[in-house]
């Protein structure tokens, strides 16, 4: 008998609690029931069928039929059921998530280790199997050019250095042949003249013997 009356005790503080909630339901003109709705409105729906009455001393119980308290707990606890398993169902929902989040971060930082190879690989160039970036690279190209266009002016320099001074030395030439020529030339007449000479002192010998 003291347990019901501490069931009934519990319950009643129970209706209490839900006493707002049944006034508004009977304001929207809910229809209570112990076989469907939800657990607030079974509830309410005890605590409007509910009996009251007072003992001796004055004090207030609430009377309520144990099938009505077996039913309200079954369906309690196939609440509590159902939120289990969906609570268990989103569980399950979320470590995939994870899962499948995990997988993406690896996904993404493998991809975001090739973007950042290719990058590199697209700001550098390779020389002799050397890396090197694109401006120590067009440095170095640069400065190659600019060498082999010094080494082309410098012989571009001696070439026509030489060719001037070739020149010059073919002009010298004509001139010494010219002056050799001229020589050659008077040392021959000079020849034909004293041979002419020694021929009449000849003559004139002959003809004075």
């Amino acid at each position: 008998m003291n347990f019901h009356k501490a069931t009934l005790l519990l319950l009643f503080t129970l209706f209490t609690c839900f006493l707002q909630a049944q006034n508004n339901t009977e304001d929207n003109g809910e229809k209570l029931s112990l076989d469907s709705g939800t657990i607030e409105s079974q509830f309410n729906y005890l605590t409007k069928k509910s009996n009251g009455w007072t003992d001796g001393r004055g004090q207030r119980y609430e009377v309520i039929r144990v099938q009505w308290i077996e039913k309200l707990k079954q369906n309690t606890l196939d609440s509590l059921k159902a939120v289990h398993k969906t609570l268990n169902d989103t569980k399950a929902v979320v470590t995939k998530q994870d899962s499948e989040i995990t997988k993406l971060k690896s996904s993404l930082s493998a991809t975001q280790g090739d973007l950042e190879k290719t990058n590199t690989e697209k700001d550098s160039m390779s020389l002799f199997g050397i890396q090197m970036s694109k401006t120590g690279y067009n440095g170095l190209m640069w400065s190659i050019i600019g060498a082999l266009l010094a080494l082309a002016l410098f012989f571009i320099y001696k070439f026509k250095n030489s060719n001037a001074v070739t020149k010059q030395a073919k002009i010298s030439l004509a001139e010494t042949e010219e002056e050799f020529e001229e020589h050659r030339r008077i040392a021959l007449e000079r020849e034909q003249k004293v041979r002419r000479q020694l021929q009449d002192e000849i003559n004139k010998h002959k003809n004075s013997i």
